[in-house]
C-alpha cells in the first residue's frame, strides 16, 4: 500500500468536496492520495450555453486526458455530469451512496408562481420541465460553479434558479428560502459521485470497489441506459429516477420538447433480477409513443 493513488478533480469548491469525500474513505482503508485539482473547458467558457458547447462530456474531457496521460490515477465526478459512453481504457471503478437527488428552487419570493416570472437555469432539462408547468414564464441561461451561480441570483432581477439540492447541501450552502420541486424528474444519476480508472490499474480499481454502492449502482445504471437509448448521441431535455426498496426498482421517466409543451413520460416497477436492459425498455416505450419523432426534430436542428 505504498503507491500515492492520484485523485484527480474539478477545482471548484463542490467537485474539491467530492474529491475529498473519497480521498478520506480511501484513507481510511489505509491508502495514501493526493488531491490534482484540474480546470475544465465546461468551467473556462461560462458566456456560452452548455447544449451550445456539446454538452456531453463537456467537464470530464480533462480528467479524461490527464488520466490517459497518467498524471492522475483516478477521477471523482458528479455522475449526471459523465457521459454514458467512457472513453477507451477508462472505467467505472465506484459508485458512491447517492446524496438526494432532488431539484430545488432558490427563490426571492412565490407570488410570481400564478403570474409572469423570470428563472434561471443553464440546464435544458430543468428549462423544459418548467415551462411545461409554468409555460408563461421566462427562463434564462445561468452557468458557473454553484457559488458563482448563487452569487449571479443575488445580483439579478430573475425571480428565482434552479439547484440540485445535493450540490448546495455539500458545501454547506443551501439557503433558507427554497422549495423542493418534487414535480421535476431528476437528471440520470443526480445526487451519485462516480469514480473512474483506468482499465489496466487493478491496484485502484481493487481499492475504489470496497467503495461502491450497490442500490446506487443499480438505480443509475438503470437511468443512464434509459438516457443512452433515447439520446443516441444527441443532447434532448431527459429526466429518470430509478429507486429500489426490497429488491424492487421503480423507475419514472420523462423526454421533454425544448419548449416545455411536449411530455413523453413512463413509470414501471421490475424486480432487481429481472433488470437487465429495463431501461432501455423504458426508453423505447417513449419512442414508440411519439418520442423517436421529437428526438428526431433535435438532431435535426442541431445539424442546421
Amino acid at each position: 500500500m505504498n503507491r500515492v493513488i492520484k485523485i484527480g478533480t474539478r477545482d471548484s469548491e463542490l467537485a474539491l468536496w467530492q474529491a475529498k469525500t473519497v480521498q478520506a474513505a480511501l484513507e481510511k482503508l489505509g491508502h495514501k492520495s493526493e488531491l490534482v485539482p484540474v480546470k475544465s473547458s465546461g468551467d473556462l467558457n461560462l458566456d456560452q450555453p452548455l447544449y451550445e458547447m456539446g454538452i456531453t462530456g463537456i467537464f470530464t474531457k480533462t480528467l479524461d486526458v490527464a488520466m490517459i496521460k497518467g498524471e492522475i490515477d483516478i477521477a471523482v465526478h458528479s455522475m449526471k455530469d459523465v457521459p454514458t459512453a467512457l472513453p477507451k481504457g477508462i472505467v467505472e471503478a465506484a459508485v458512491m451512496k447517492r446524496a438526494n437527488y432532488k431539484d430545488i428552487l432558490v427563490h426571492k419570493g412565490l407570488d410570481f408562481l400564478n403570474s409572469e416570472g423570470t428563472i434561471a437555469t443553464g440546464s435544458l432539462r430543468r428549462r423544459a420541465q418548467w415551462l411545461h408547468n409554468y409555460p408563461k414564464h421566462k427562463v434564462v441561461d445561468l452557468r458557473g460553479n454553484v457559488n458563482t451561480r448563487m452569487k449571479k441570483l443575488q445580483d439579478n432581477d430573475w425571480n428565482g434558479a434552479i439547484f440540485a439540492a445535493a450540490g448546495l447541501e455539500r458545501i454547506e450552502l443551501k439557503p433558507d428560502n427554497f422549495i423542493d420541486l418534487d414535480w421535476m424528474i431528476p437528471a440520470p444519476a443526480q445526487g451519485a459521485m462516480l469514480v473512474v480508472a483506468m482499465e489496466s490499474d487493478t491496484f485502484c480499481r481493487d481499492a475504489l470497489n470496497a467503495l461502491n454502492h450497490r442500490k446506487t449502482q443499480i438505480a443509475v445504471h438503470i437511468e443512464r441506459e434509459f438516457l443512452r437509448k433515447l439520446e443516441g448521441g444527441c443532447t434532448a431535455p431527459i429526466g429518470a429516477l430509478a429507486t429500489l426498496k426490497d429488491e424492487i426498482v421503480h423507475f419514472k421517466g420523462a423526454l421533454f420538447s425544448m419548449d416545455g409543451s411536449q411530455k413523453f413520460e413512463v413509470e414501471k416497477e421490475v424486480a432487481v433480477e429481472e433488470i437487465d436492459g429495463f431501461g432501455s425498455r423504458c426508453a423505447e416505450e417513449i419512442l414508440n409513443n411519439g418520442g423517436r419523432e421529437l428526438m428526431a426534430e433535435f438532431k435535426k436542428a442541431i445539424k442546421q
